[in-house]
């Protein structure tokens, strides 16, 4: 009895990892934070540099967020997951973990805790995050794209092909979803939006002044979440791109945002 409980959890614990590592390898880059939570300063005691490092041995390409992007990556920030080093440190132990967040905030991968009772911050630190990403084994990282990209033309409307998901089953049936339609977004001039400060976030105003969205931060640099849309609101050059459902309709449309 014993026997099968041990290797019922063994098995559930294989076919966690193996889901988890199946999902990271749908993302093409890793994007660490330049400063985490717990410092005061950009890349402090070199934390940021560090985790890059260790990653990029795991095979990911890695961009510190402060850095020049791939093009595709500036247009499309949901092809990378964001590297954040937490801390849960105490008076004499460092404690520090590695998450891996998509472009909406949710944590995709967490390591196990790495500690160090080094006195000296960056020798702390840098044990501990080492000791992190050494917990990191079950990843076996093969970069493997959920669906081909799409390109909108301005001129007439596209197809965006949605991402096939997959079940863990004896045979692996994919699930078809119909395509979506793409709104064209037109010739009409860039609409000017004016930002204003409000709790986790901005409303967005037009000349009028009126309302157009609000939008709620996330851990991504120039990314936001549409509050009452299904959709997010990013940055790609000077520009500002809003993409959100209406009516079951893919909606993408361009701002000039003044902060």
């Amino acid at each position: 009895m014993i026997k099968k409980i041990v290797f019922s959890f063994l098995l559930v614990l294989a076919m966690s990892a193996y889901s988890q590592n199946t999902e990271i390898n749908n993302y093409k880059y890793i994007i660490v934070k330049d400063r985490f939570d717990f410092l005061k300063e950009q890349d402090q005691y070199q934390t940021s540099s560090l985790t890059k490092f260790l990653l990029q041995k795991k095979g990911f390409t890695v961009f510190l967020s402060n850095e020049q992007f791939p093009a595709e990556l500036s247009e499309n920030r949901c092809l990378a997951l964001t590297a954040v080093v937490k801390s849960t440190s105490s008076l004499f132990v460092v404690k520090n973990k590695i998450e891996l967040e998509d472009c909406y905030g949710k944590v995709v991968y967490s390591s196990e805790e790495g500690k160090s009772k080094e006195k000296d911050y960056k020798k702390g630190y840098h044990e501990a995050i080492r000791n992190a990403c050494n917990t990191m084994s079950d990843i076996d990282y093969t970069y493997n794209p959920e669906a081909k990209d799409v390109l909108v033309n301005e001129n007439s409307e596209s197809v965006v092909e949605l991402p096939i998901k997959k079940t863990i089953q004896t045979k692996v049936i994919p699930e078809i979803k119909e395509p979506v339609v793409v709104k064209k977004l037109g010739s009409n001039p860039i609409e000017t939006l004016y930002a204003q400060v409000k709790p986790n976030g901005f409303q967005l105003v037009n000349t009028k002044p009126a309302i157009v969205f609000e939008v709620l931060k996330t851990n991504l640099i120039d990314i936001f979440i549409i509050r009452g849309k299904n959709g997010i609101m990013y940055k790609s050059k000077n520009t500002w791109i809003a993409e959100y459902y209406e009516n079951d309709q893919l909606v993408v449309k361009q701002f000039d945002i003044k902060f």
